[in-house]
């Protein structure tokens, strides 16, 4: 998809908040960079979901950082998405990993990792961390580098 805004959906018009957990509405645009490897970051404070068991809800910051190759994601298509989560049931972990593998058929970045802070409940915090490389590349050797070496705050 180009820049233009005739061809995004989200970008520049009323906006509808799906009730329930949709992927269809991320969208894509070209990366104007390609030739270059740099970092795009998301932070995303106030995500929500509910617990698949009891139906309370959780908060968390979900953290998205990413290598583009060709596409980017939109940063309004994302929000929705997140948004799409609200009335959704998954365990902290599971949100985590499909956002990443969302994102990843979305875009095919060279390397991606989300981090979920979730607010503690029941005196626990849970801080899940998961991250692609792009097989036989060298983002490949860095995701396996970054899963090995991880700690909240790197």
């Amino acid at each position: 998809m180009s820049r233009d805004k005739e061809q995004l959906k989200s970008l520049g018009h009323k906006t509808t908040y799906s009730q329930n957990y949709d992927p269809s509405v991320l969208e894509a645009f070209e990366n104007q960079h390609p030739d270059n490897d740099y970092w795009v970051e998301f932070l995303c404070p106030e995500f929500t979901t509910l617990c698949p068991i009891t139906g309370q809800p959780d908060f968390a910051e979900i953290q998205i950082r990413y290598i583009p190759d060709h596409l980017m994601v939109e940063s309004k298509s994302l929000k929705l998405y997140l948004f799409s989560f609200r009335n959704h049931g998954d365990f902290h972990e599971d949100c985590v990993n499909i956002i990443m593998k969302d994102l990843i058929r979305l875009m095919d970045p060279r390397y991606i990792e989300v981090v979920g802070i979730f607010v503690p409940r029941g005196g626990i915090a849970i801080h899940p961390f998961a991250n692609y490389g792009r097989k036989g590349t060298r983002y490949e050797e860095m995701a396996h580098h970054r899963m090995l070496n991880y700690r909240l705050g790197n």
